[in-house]
């Protein structure tokens, strides 16, 4: 089997499928599609496969037009019917996985897509989890699920993990030029997969076991995490001190060995850096192990919402105003720059904490027309705001202005030019503007 799905893969034959097109799954389907590969994607709403099988795309990494040239060709469809999973060769689950209330995995989406498999699941199947999880779901839970058909692995069918490294709204690195992980539950299912891959992304690095794979996607995200906890602790210290972070890091990364830098900001938001490190430390738990690095980092991350309100009512009171009745204008309430994605953002929380000291906030967003808490994955809760138009009476109207996510169309100079306080939380101001600025700035 390993050698007939070897063939069929390298001679475009294979049939692909993959189930979730979000920013994930979409961008994978229409890689393999444009590669020659037929390729089904899977998904529960109708209205995105609609949407795709139209030939318009709903994720900002992936263009309409070379969405449609794949539709138009035949090679790429959406559909809501998983009998379709039957007909193909490889499949590829790439569905959320979010964290439950309790700060514990939560792999029911997961299990869905299993179970869609486990109904239409037969000889020459490839299956390849890509959602991030906790070092053993791939062998611990799928296995046992796909076995209970009475098919045998790497007899009828293979299996393995490679953990998705997409990084929204950056042009540089896209699905062919990220280098990918690839571990099987055994070396036929390594082997098979790294084949796959290898049609699509220019370096592929097999490892020995799914398990070192899922637990490698576990430490990217965590290294970051906790090295980001590090910069915000060192952010407010340097506050503290009334020292410059921002300088303190550009001096520091002039050494060229031994040091690398990190940048504090507002929090840690998106769907991986505030959730990945508690899958990890989940199972650090049910092994008896205590993961403190992470759980501090956690801890110093989660509260830099509360020391961006800190710093808006020092430079309030500074300018003798109580927060309470003043007008808050925030520029930008996506996770990161450039992104329509509002997910654990940081903004949220600030809005939350602005709002419990009476102050008047609006926002504006050009890629976030309206924000609904109650959507956004947070703890933050009250009325949907829309963003405003970013005119001279609202600059001028604000008591504050918070930098909180720095797009890259926004004209901070003329934000200086009209804010009287700026808190800059992303180092958007450069040394020109701030010189060049009327307003009283405060970095994080």
């Amino acid at each position: 089997m390993k050698n007939e799905l070897i063939t069929r893969i390298t001679n475009k034959q294979a049939h692909i499928g993959v189930i979730g097109l979000g920013y994930v799954g979409l961008p994978l389907l229409v890689e393999f599609a444009s590669k020659g590969f037929k390729s089904t994607g899977f998904e529960v709403d109708q209205t995105k496969a609609d949407k795709i099988n139209a030939g318009t795309s709903y994720i900002g990494d992936v263009a309409s037009q070379k969405l449609k040239e794949v539709v138009d060709a035949g090679r790429l469809r959406a559909t809501t019917d998983f009998d379709h999973l039957r007909e193909c060769d490889a499949i590829i689950i790439c569905v959320p996985t979010p964290l439950r209330k309790t700060k514990e995995p939560d792999v029911s989406y997961i299990f869905a897509a299993a179970e869609q498999i486990t109904k239409r699941l037969r000889r020459g199947h490839l299956i390849i989890l890509e959602s991030t999880t906790y070092p053993g779901t791939t062998d611990e839970v799928l296995l046992p699920m796909f076995e209970e058909t009475g098919l045998k692995l790497d007899e009828d069918f293979l299996l393995g993990f490679s953990p998705e490294r997409v990084d929204p709204g950056n042009p540089q690195f896209m699905t062919h030029n990220i280098p990918k992980v690839v571990g099987g539950v055994t070396p036929d299912s390594t082997a098979v997969a790294a084949q796959l891959y290898s049609q699509i992304v220019n370096d592929v690095h097999a490892v020995s076991s799914a398990r070192v794979a899922e637990a490698a996607k576990l430490l990217e995200n965590t290294f970051r995490a906790v090295n980001i906890g590090m910069a915000n602790e060192m952010a407010r210290l340097c506050y503290a001190l009334n020292i410059d972070t921002w300088e303190v890091i550009r001096a520091a990364a002039t050494k060229p060995f031994g040091f690398m830098p990190f940048y504090p900001g507002p929090g840690i938001g998106g769907h991986c850096i505030p959730l990945d490190p508690h899958y990890l430390s989940w199972k650090a738990r049910q092994h008896g192990f205590d993961s403190r690095f992470i759980s501090l980092a956690e801890e110093v991350n989660s509260r830099m919402p509360e020391h961006v309100v800190q710093l808006v009512a020092d430079g309030l009171n500074d300018e003798r105003k109580a927060m309470k009745g003043s007008n808050v204008l925030l520029l930008g309430v996506a996770y990161k720059r450039d992104v329509d994605d509002v997910r654990e953002s940081p903004a949220l929380s600030i809005i939350d904490r602005l709002r419990a000291k009476g102050a008047n906030v609006r926002y504006h967003d050009p890629f976030v027309a309206e924000v609904r808490f109650d959507e956004a994955h947070t703890d933050a809760a009250g009325e949907p705001l829309r963003s405003v138009p970013l005119t001279n009476d609202e600059l001028t109207g604000a008591d504050c202005v918070i930098i909180v996510t720095d797009h890259s169309e926004i004209d901070y100079k003329r934000v200086c030019s009209l804010a009287p306080l700026i808190v800059d939380t992303r180092n958007a101001l450069n040394g020109e503007v701030r010189r060049e600025s009327r307003a009283r700035i405060i970095r994080l």
